[in-house]
């Protein structure tokens, strides 16, 4: 069982994952949460995983398209704003664009792997 602790955000570094996105990541055994920032014009590459996330926006927007519209992006999408949360199944494909610069929180259940091994290229490389 993981210990109780406090944790303020301006003690964890932000970690950098190219020009335009930058995170940092609280997490426990069952669960992570991550402090995404996300300049105008940011793109989250289409990508599904097999963990349940929750993004919840502080501020700015976020545009989601998500199943078979994450791979051809159209005219068919979701815009989640400041105070709006998306929940994602596990599995669901999804691809996201800033439209302004935008600061969410994302929750992931369990875990994901692949943000703790750096093994996310699909984040470390911008158009």
């Amino acid at each position: 069982m993981d210990p109780v602790t406090k944790y303020t955000w301006d003690s964890i570094p932000l970690e950098a994952l190219n020009p335009l996105i930058s995170r940092r990541l609280i997490t426990t055994e069952r669960q992570m949460l991550a402090q995404v920032v996300l300049s105008k014009g940011a793109i989250v590459p289409a990508h599904d995983h097999h963990n349940e996330q929750f993004t919840y926006i502080l501020s700015g927007c976020l545009r989601f398209w998500l199943g078979e519209h994450a791979d051809a992006p159209g005219d068919v999408f979701v815009d989640v704003r400041a105070g709006e949360v998306l929940a994602i199944p596990g599995g669901v494909r999804h691809r996201a664009e800033a439209l302004e610069d935008t600061l969410d929180l994302d929750v992931f259940n369990p875990p994901r792997a692949d943000w703790l091994d750096g093994s996310d290229a699909y984040l470390r490389a911008q158009r």
